[in-house]
């Protein structure tokens, strides 16, 4: 999904149109791999781009919040971020080396789950799953 595509769905979600903001979008339009707030601050400040990195921290938070952006957490806990490809639920696995990036469907992990929920009492489940590991290109060099 496009920072075009995104617009209309953030106004949707009451996510203010903002410069600095449509900043953001578009150097997510750009890049294919998570990327850091810190990257993405740099890159913004390359393209002449007065924003504070504060800024770029809430403003990722307010997107990622609203499902606009994908968000993964580092085996270190650090925050990355890109575009959503798609508007359905799914997770992320993700090449430790390279970044590489596929989403895999949520079904299955929304099966399971509600499985292990209900089989412990829990009810009203949310859930974020990150799957990291080696890519084949990675695996060969």
């Amino acid at each position: 999904m496009t920072g075009a595509e995104i617009r209309p769905r953030a106004a949707a979600t009451g996510v203010r149109a903002t410069r600095q903001r449509a900043a953001i979008l578009e150097v997510l339009d750009t890049v294919e791999e998570f990327r850091s707030a810190q990257d993405l601050y740099d890159e913004l400040r390359r393209r002449g781009e007065n924003i504070g990195l504060t800024t770029v921290y809430r403003t990722l938070q307010s997107l990622s919040a609203a499902d606009l952006v994908d968000t993964v957490r580092t085996d270190t806990g650090e925050s990355m971020y890109r575009r959503c490809e798609g508007a359905d639920h799914h997770h992320h696995l993700v090449c430790r080396s390279c970044g590489a990036t596929v989403e895999v469907s949520g079904r299955e992990v929304e099966a399971w789950a509600a499985e292990v929920a209900e089989d412990h009492g829990f009810s009203d489940v949310s859930h974020t799953i990150e799957l990291f590991g080696t890519c084949a290109e990675c695996k060969r060099t």
